[in-house]
Order: structure tokens, then sequence, then C-alpha cells
């Protein structure tokens, strides 16, 4: 029974330790978080949003994707798998509107008009920037740069003006050579319906 138990705790630490190498999401596959047919949330989400943890300057329950991503990035405690939770006191704020005294957001980084997970991460697998940044922080070594995005009254203009948000939902950019054209696509052959007999 101990040598059965001793196994599983291995494997089950292999297991963390094989995903952490691979990176937060890389180690993901699509169903990792989406689930098409067993959806849970919003955006088929796989994982169950995130009702019980709550929002320090609102004292409400979070809501739309702040409350999917909470869903695993929480602890447990506060309803979430505890998979690298954030702390809602010690962290940037999300969930809530942006103080325009404080901050002047783009629109491109507002979900709904407040600071959501997904405005400032892209958690896609596709995304190249350190900590699923929109923006490349150069791993971290310029993260002024991608603060300034929104407090640009403490950043030189010429860097904000050349930051690229990264956007993995804008499959514009994909390339055109991996999937072919409805006007290239051969069509399928069908079989001739069974002659009925007289």
């Amino acid at each position: 029974m101990v040598l059965r138990v001793f196994v599983v705790c291995v494997f089950v630490l292999s297991m963390v330790s094989v995903s952490w190498a691979s990176g937060a999401h890389d180690g993901l596959l699509c169903t990792g978080c989406h689930g098409i047919h067993t959806a849970k949330g919003d955006i088929i989400f796989a994982v169950e949003p995130n009702k019980k943890a709550v929002n320090p300057k609102t004292k409400q329950s979070y809501t739309g994707t702040t409350a999917l991503c909470l869903g695993c990035h929480e602890t447990p405690d506060k309803g979430g798998m505890g998979i690298m939770a954030v702390s809602a006191n010690m962290s940037h704020p999300y969930g809530v509107e942006p103080n325009p005294k404080v901050a002047t957001v783009p629109s491109a980084l507002l979900r709904g008009g407040k600071l959501e997970c997904v405005g400032c991460h892209d958690p896609h697998p596709s995304n190249p920037n350190y900590k699923y940044l929109r923006v490349d922080t150069a791993k971290g070594s310029k993260m002024s740069d991608f603060c300034a995005m929104c407090h640009s009254s403490k950043a030189d203009a010429a860097v904000v003006r050349n930051l690229k948000i990264f956007n993995s939902m804008d499959e514009r950019s994909a390339s055109a050579t991996t999937v072919s054209s409805p006007e290239t696509r051969t069509p399928m052959s069908v079989p001739a319906a069974p002659k009925k007999k007289q």
C-alpha cells in the first residue's frame, strides 16, 4: 500500500514538473481550457468560472473572463485550482473599471470597459511573450515599456508609440499556405448512389 502511494506521488510530481518545464500553458492542448461540448463557462471554457473569489475593491464576485481565469489561478479556499494563484490584494487591479486619474487605458486592453486578465495577457500558447503579456518586454527587462501603455505620462512617448499588441485571436496574419482557400480546394468525390432495382 505504501509503495502504491509512493508511485502515485512520484507520477503526479513528475507530471507537474513536465508541465512547468514546457511553460505554463504550453503543455496544454486547446481542450485543457476549452470544452466544445462540455463547456462550463463563457467562451466554451472547460473550467467552472470562479464564483467564490471576491474583488477587494468592489466586494463582489468576479465576472467575465477574470472569473474564468481565476477558476485555475486562485487558491482552492477562494474557489480556484491553486495553479499559480494570483493575489488580488498584492497585484495590479483586475475586474474593475480603470481610474482615469491614474491611467489612460487603450481600448484594445479593456474588456467591457474593465481591466480584465486578458487585457494584459493573451494566454494562448502562440503568444511568445514573457508571462503571456500582450507586449514584448524582452523577458521582463522592459516591463516599464508595457506599463507605459496605460501610464503614458510616466514614459517616453516614442516607446509607447512603437509597441505592438499581440493578439492570438486575430487570424488575419495566419499563413495562407497552411490552409488552402476554398477556390483551390479539390472537391470531394461523392460515390454515386446505388441504382434501384425495378
